[in-house]
């Protein structure tokens, strides 16, 4: 028996816990969807995933793949095969949509769908401003100085010259 939980009244009482009430709402949503088709989910090196979904009997024109902010639907629709007349019919033809949850700057870079295997590549690009930069210490000097140094321009620095006697 599964059960089922109405998140409702916790987004009514609870404000800036949005995105963990919608992960809850999500995991409860997944646990009860569906688990067609079979996936798998690689991380082939720091920045680079991959998604394998198992979709035999789907050409390229019946799957769409559309990134929207972090989520990543994948979806498939056959069309329906009136001519055929099955005694059996093991192979599911279902439609499916199959939703994956991104992290922050990750996006497709590409997918292909060989022997029944659609391959998506994902790469994760962090922008260099949220790249973590390193800071040079300089020794012996104080960083007010360092500061008012800068803001002083370099004429009103320069050590002032003898004059010369015109001769």
């Amino acid at each position: 028996m599964r059960t089922t939980f109405d998140f409702t009244p916790l987004f009514r009482s609870s404000v800036g816990f949005d995105r963990l009430l919608n992960s809850l709402e999500a995991a409860a949503r997944a646990e009860s969807a569906d688990s067609w088709p079979p996936y798998d989910i690689v991380r082939a090196d720091e920045d680079r995933y991959g998604i394998t979904m198992a979709v035999a009997g789907f050409r390229e024109s019946d799957l769409t793949l559309t990134q929207n902010g972090n989520v990543l639907v994948v979806a498939g629709k056959k069309e329906s095969d009136d001519k055929a007349r099955y005694l059996h019919r093991g192979i599911p033809a279902r439609s499916f949509e199959r939703r994956f949850e991104l992290a922050d700057h990750v996006r497709v870079e590409s997918a292909s769908l060989t022997d029944g295997l659609l391959e998506i590549s994902l790469v994760r690009e962090i922008p260099e401003e949220k790249k973590p930069r390193r800071i040079e210490i300089v020794h012996g000097t104080s960083a007010a100085a360092l500061a008012k140094q800068a803001r002083i321009p370099a004429a009103e620095t320069a050590e002032p010259q003898p004059e010369t006697a015109a001769a």
